[in-house]
């Protein structure tokens, strides 16, 4: 039986991999728990899977939550919650499924308590790559990816030779507006960025796909869990979403991924590896399909991707300062204090105002991250 804290259970993913976990029940053990405010949600998990631990936002939030868990489960709360529920169970596995580079510090502790790590949290690698690979190596821990791209690079290359690959291929569903021109974008409501046509996701990576930061995003990741340069990372539109990704390898020689788009699959293989089993979900159909359709990536139109690469390409704090500024922008966007439009032109003036350090230690990366989202909260249009 696998023992699985998941850090960020009330999000898409963290409900997802419960999900999963309830649909075959004996192969799992829940130790830990770690969310936000959906105090609801929250206690309706604990009462089902009974976790040995739990965590929420405030101190206010564990006092309410208290007398609804059994007297077997303890409570924390805040970033020392989290770091408990990362690195102070007997978890075999940690899911990073928070939101946010909030996730950086509880995924450093788990390796060094030399959990396995199932990584959905993309920011901690686009934050800070080098310290997340470095501590995996030297404690001998496994970053085993959930998001469906890196899931099914990961697939792909089972039984290859890292030094046989040509090329990465990133495919991209085009989010919301992926039929408009940018012009059309004037206007456009948080309403309709949310309307994503293919995923169920939460709302910050959904208008991240709709501005193509979350794919600029898993550039970055994609770097650093396949140790590829970035000239060897390629980004394609693919409307259906039914190639997840794809390896070219030396010879030339394409595999690819296939699969309906849903996140319990790649969840699944994640808590799963090596050995795959059942999932609750739907076959894919090709010949129902008929068609799959492919573009070119278009940096003019989505100018968050090519600042993602420009970002990985300089390395040192600025892919921090790309996603901290992204996370300010979205969350301002959210709360309807700039436009759709305004998002990507926060992160531009942000990343031009900063001073790269090449070789950041985490306390450098914090620091630059902090300072990056006061900057982004600051710009007035």
């Amino acid at each position: 039986m696998k023992k699985i804290s998941i850090l960020g259970s009330t999000g898409s993913v963290g409900t997802q991999t419960l999900d999963v976990i309830a649909h075959d029940p004996d192969s799992y053990r829940v130790e830990g728990l770690a969310a936000g405010t959906n105090l609801p949600l929250l206690i309706e998990q604990v009462r089902q899977f009974k976790p040995s631990k739990v965590s929420v936002a405030t101190k206010e939030l564990a006092a309410q939550l208290k007398p609804h868990v059994p007297s077997t489960t303890a409570v924390f709360y805040g970033e020392e919650g989290m770091m408990e529920v990362a690195a102070g169970t007997e978890a075999d596995l940690v899911v990073t499924a928070v939101v946010g580079s909030q996730g950086l510090k509880p995924t450093l502790a788990a390796i060094e308590a030399g959990k396995q790590i199932a990584i959905a949290n993309k920011e901690t690698l686009v934050s800070a790559g080098h310290l997340v690979t470095e501590l995996a190596a030297k404690h001998g821990v496994a970053l085993l990816p959930v998001d469906s791209e890196h899931s099914a690079i990961f697939q792909c290359l089972n039984g290859e030779s890292p030094s046989t690959i040509s090329k990465l291929t990133l495919t991209a569903s085009g989010g919301a507006f992926r039929d408009r021109t940018r012009e059309e974008l004037y206007g456009v409501t948080l309403e309709d960025a949310l309307k994503h046509p293919n995923w169920s996701m939460g709302a910050k990576i959904t208008i991240d796909s709709a501005t193509m930061a979350n794919k600029g995003l898993e550039v970055i990741e994609a770097h650093w869990l396949f140790q590829v340069s970035y000239d060897q990372i390629e980004v394609i539109l693919h409307q259906e979403s039914t190639i997840h990704s794809m390896v070219e390898f030396a010879d030339y020689s394409v595999i690819a991924q296939l699969g309906n788009p849903d996140m319990r699959v790649p969840i699944q293989y994640a808590l799963t590896y090596p050995n795959r089993k059942k999932t609750p979900t739907a076959p894919l159909r090709l010949a129902e399909l008929g068609k799959l359709h492919f573009k070119p990536m278009d940096m003019e139109r989505f100018p968050c991707l090519a600042m993602a690469y420009e970002s990985g390409r300089l390395g040192g704090t600025a892919p921090a300062v790309y996603n901290a500024a992204n996370e300010i922008a979205v969350s301002r966007f959210m709360k309807g204090e700039i436009t759709f439009l305004q998002i990507e032109e926060i992160i531009e003036r942000v990343l031009n105002k900063h001073q790269l350090i090449p070789s950041p230690d985490l306390d450098q990366v914090l620091q630059t991250d902090e300072w990056a989202r006061e900057a982004a909260g600051r710009i007035v249009f």
